[in-house]
């Protein structure tokens, strides 16, 4: 189908003038006189002239267009950071490309693919559950792509990176667990080989032994979906009489182990206290509400495209590589 969009051309052949007197009249050059200024830029008006992006991107080798890819755009965290780019992004007059890898290691690599084909000018990036090898990564970084990770990094890769403050949150929703009076608390985590899984692990062990409670290795369950909840439903509630309190590494997870729990009879928080983290809105409406650690999603996101345009903008300045921590509160609820 043929393309309805005005071209340069096209004024120019309905004008009577030279494509690249259209061009300098629409850019006010002074060798243009005010009367052609002023015919131009009417008719430009009147059939709804716009520039050619891809055209004027070729000319300043740039596109102004920034690539995004992210595990989950239904995830409430993952829409908040987008919001935090997009605010900034749009501001700064840049456009975004978003990708979901749907926690698919193979379509991330397939993502970053499109990307460059679509010649965006970096590309911000929160890994998937499924990503273990992180060479993708760094062929864009040698072929000359700026990159921001946020919130699930890679550590093998030498670039900017914005974070949650993931061992603190865990430390703060563990002792405040172990303050109301849990000594046995399950922590239900992460896979291992995700940075963010390992931090918030160890934000458990260290709130542990802050409060001289001996580690229990059972007491560790690799789940971090709803649906690994109700896969591991018979181990959870086989654990149930010997807990008092649980820290799940989301929100989803503590939410569907809290169900689990319930239907078992028992009682959240008398028998078993439960703390999350995101704080998403289904952790203010489930019953009873949850207490969490609060990610702000809208600011990492912010603070990740300010990363990144600063390197676009700059390209022949030395900045040293910057990983950002966007800070944590614990939102106390009925649940703990």
């Amino acid at each position: 189908m043929k393309s309805n969009l005005i071209s340069l051309n096209d004024i120019a052949r309905a004008l009577g003038i030279s494509p690249s007197t259209v061009s300098r009249a629409l850019k006010d050059h002074p060798d243009i006189s005010m009367e052609t200024k002023r015919i131009v830029k009417e008719y430009a008006e009147k059939v709804n002239y716009r520039p050619n992006a891809l055209a004027l991107s070729l000319k300043m080798q740039r596109s102004n267009t920034l690539g995004l890819i992210i595990p989950e755009i239904s995830h409430h965290f993952f829409s908040s950071v987008i919001s935090g780019i997009e605010e900034l992004a749009y501001g700064k007059g840049y456009r975004i490309i978003i990708c979901q890898s749907n926690e698919d290691s193979h379509r991330e690599v397939i993502n970053t693919q499109v990307l460059l084909d679509n010649r965006v000018d970096g590309i911000l990036i929160s890994i998937s559950k499924t990503t273990y090898d992180h060479s993708h990564f760094k062929d864009l970084i040698d072929s000359g792509i700026p990159l921001v990770f946020f919130d699930r990094v890679s550590e093998s890769v030498e670039t900017d990176k914005v974070v949650t403050a993931d061992f603190e949150g865990a430390h703060m929703a563990t002792s405040y667990l172990l303050e109301k009076g849990c000594r046995k608390i399950l922590h239900l985590a992460s896979p291992e080989h995700l940075h963010i899984g390992r931090l918030r692990r160890d934000g458990y062990l260290k709130a542990l032994s802050d409060h001289q409670i001996k580690i229990n290795p059972s007491l560790i369950l690799q789940c971090d979906t709803r649906k690994e909840v109700i896969f591991l439903k018979d181990r959870i509630l086989e654990l149930a009489p010997d807990i008092d309190g649980i820290f799940a590494v989301n929100d989803f997870t503590a939410i569907a182990a809290m169900q689990i729990l319930q239907a078992g009879g028992y009682k959240i928080p008398e028998d078993i206290a439960v703390t999350g983290f995101g704080n998403d809105p289904i952790a203010s409406i489930a019953a009873p509400t949850l207490s969490t650690i609060e990610q702000n999603g809208f600011e990492m996101g912010r603070q990740a495209v300010e990363m990144l345009i600063r390197r676009i903008e700059n390209p022949s300045t030395f900045i040293d590589f910057e990983t950002r921590v966007i800070p944590v509160i614990l939102e106390k609820r009925a649940s703990a």
